[in-house]
């Protein structure tokens, strides 16, 4: 190889044009070993590139330059360096060393926890994503990161940005995981438990041939938040699952499935009793905080029984059916569901009596014209979607190969008409 300074100066020649970049990328590949071998000797040379020009060569000393272990004084000049190299590298060139950039950008989470200070690293583990991302369809390994770094600095706000957006295109499975699982926790932080389900629930019906950590410490908050939500949990996985996922999740979170069956009976007092007698078990793993507002979410659950069965009733008697302390206790429940639209109420402060109604939604109003169409339009757009991946699937050689292979087991009329391009 030649000297590191004629490497220096050959990405400096060849960063211009798409064909030099290509031929660069082939000198840094042979020379990759030599600048880990030098990796002590390289920080210098990076003050003589330009990371808006010569992006492709400083990855490649960068990622040499970190290889090492990293001190908590270093990391905060390495913390800078990568952050301006991640704002101001040119994204058709990282492209084409994508695993050095991940390996870049995973050691800046790692410096940034060093230095105890996540909320630096998320606007540019949020540019990362952008720029090593081929569409926003796509799921990389940086999003699990970015989701950990807003989940450590409750920079809730910044991660619901990535989890809007529809994914297909998915890397390495356990960056979807870890994708919906830190993202069912930042909607459990903003309290958008609908979406905290969505989420969870992808992990614990994900394919898998083994059951992983992720997936049990999903479900055990995908109970809590379905009893939150829906005040109820699931019994069964459906039929999707993995046959792993079946077998062995309920097993794992058994404290969690017999939280749901006290849950059930409707009665405070119980699970109250329940979560005292299992408090460590929630605390070691987490969740004391959740299980807390699940119990607290009986009550409501309670109140809105009694909307199905009373038009009107004193707080006293709210009181009472729902085992709360006081009739004031019950005007604040009470006062809480209505402002979030779980129930519709009035309260006569006069005489303490809650008078409840009817929903006034009539779905026809501009603005629920508007949602309606909007979803309209983002499910066939996703009917589309699916549709095309469908068409794939069907001429991909490997799925004909083995559709071809079980069709002994199978009547030949099972099957739709094998496209003749294919031998199988």
């Amino acid at each position: 190889m030649n000297s590191v300074e004629g490497l220096v100066n050959q990405i400096q020649g060849l960063s211009t044009t798409a064909s030099d970049v290509l031929s660069l990328q082939n000198l840094l590949k042979q020379a990759d070993d030599s600048l880990h071998a030098e990796s002590t000797r390289l920080l210098p040379f990076l003050d003589q590139l330009d990371p808006s020009k010569h992006s492709l060569g400083y990855l490649y000393f960068l990622e040499a330059c970190t290889a090492g272990p990293v001190t908590k004084e270093q990391a905060g000049s390495y913390v800078l360096m990568i952050a301006r190299f991640i704002t101001s590298c040119i994204a058709e060139q990282i492209r084409l060393a994508p695993d050095k950039f991940i390996t870049v950008c995973k050691r800046f989470k790692d410096q940034v926890l060093l230095l105890e200070e996540p909320l630096r690293g998320v606007a540019p583990m949020l540019t990362a994503i952008r720029k090593l991302q081929s569409s926003s369809e796509h799921l990389t390994a940086l999003h699990p990161e970015f989701l950990l770094l807003c989940l450590l600095s409750r920079c809730y706000k910044a991660g619901l940005s990535i989890l809007e957006e529809d994914v297909f295109e998915v890397d390495q499975p356990r960056d979807l995981f870890l994708f919906c699982y830190y993202g069912g926790m930042i909607s459990i932080g903003k309290k958008w438990f609908r979406k905290a389900l969505e989420l969870l629930h992808n992990v614990v019906t994900a394919p898998m041939s083994t059951i992983n950590a992720i997936a049990v410490e999903a479900f055990k908050k995908y109970i809590l938040v379905s009893l939150i939500h829906h005040g109820q949990s699931p019994t069964n996985l459906p039929k999707y699952a993995s046959s792993v996922a079946q077998r062995n999740l309920k097993n794992l979170c058994q404290p969690y499935i017999e939280l749901a069956n006290s849950y059930s009976n409707g009665k405070i007092a119980d699970i109250e009793t329940y979560v005292e007698a299992n408090k460590d078990k929630f605390e070691s793993d987490n969740n004391l905080g959740l299980v807390k507002q699940a119990v607290s979410s009986m009550y409501k659950r309670n109140i809105q029984r009694l909307t199905q069965t009373y038009l009107t009733l004193s707080l006293q008697d709210i009181a009472n059916r729902v085992q709360l302390n006081s009739p004031k206790e019950a005007e604040m429940h009470v006062l809480q569901m209505i402002k979030d639209g779980e129930i519709y109420a009035t309260i006569n402060q006069k005489d303490g009596m809650v008078r409840f109604l009817e929903d006034p939604e009539q779905y026809k109003t501009c603005e629920m014209i508007e949602h309606i169409d909007s979803s309209i339009q983002r499910l066939m757009t996703l009917s589309k979607k699916l549709n095309g991946l469908d068409e794939l699937m069907s001429c991909d050689p490997l799925y004909l190969l083995k559709a071809g292979r079980e069709r002994q087991r199978f009547d030949f009329d099972d099957f739709d008409n094998v496209p003749q391009r294919f031998n199988i």
